[in-house]
């Protein structure tokens, strides 16, 4: 079987255990590979050990969120920027000591 090269976002299938995992981080500095399990357990790969693997690249599993319970709709806004009001003037956000003339004192 060909070696296959850590892509962050793809699926993988240890042939040996028949675990499935997703990469999500990939450091060239450390030579290592992040992967998160379909349960959702983070685990960590030196290159070496992913070499090793025996790996087949699969598609995403229809139900790999159930394992965190959600749902379509968390996903719906994924791609929306939440952007401030103003960002010119980060003051805008502190509540004032002042409330109707009255000082607000502790």
């Amino acid at each position: 079987m060909a070696r296959l090269r850590p892509l962050v976002g793809k699926w993988y299938k240890d042939m040996e255990s028949e675990q499935l995992f997703e990469v999500v981080a990939v450091d060239d500095d450390s030579d290592s590979v992040e992967a998160q399990l379909i349960d959702g357990e983070l685990c960590q790969y030196d290159m070496e050990s992913w070499r090793q693997l025996s790996l087949e690249q699969v598609e995403e599993p229809e139900d790999w969120r159930n394992a965190f319970e959600l749902s379509d709709d968390d996903y719906r806004f994924l791609d929306d920027t939440m952007v401030p009001e103003n960002w010119n003037n980060p003051l805008s956000e502190i509540e004032s000591d002042v409330i109707n003339g009255l000082l607000d004192e502790y």
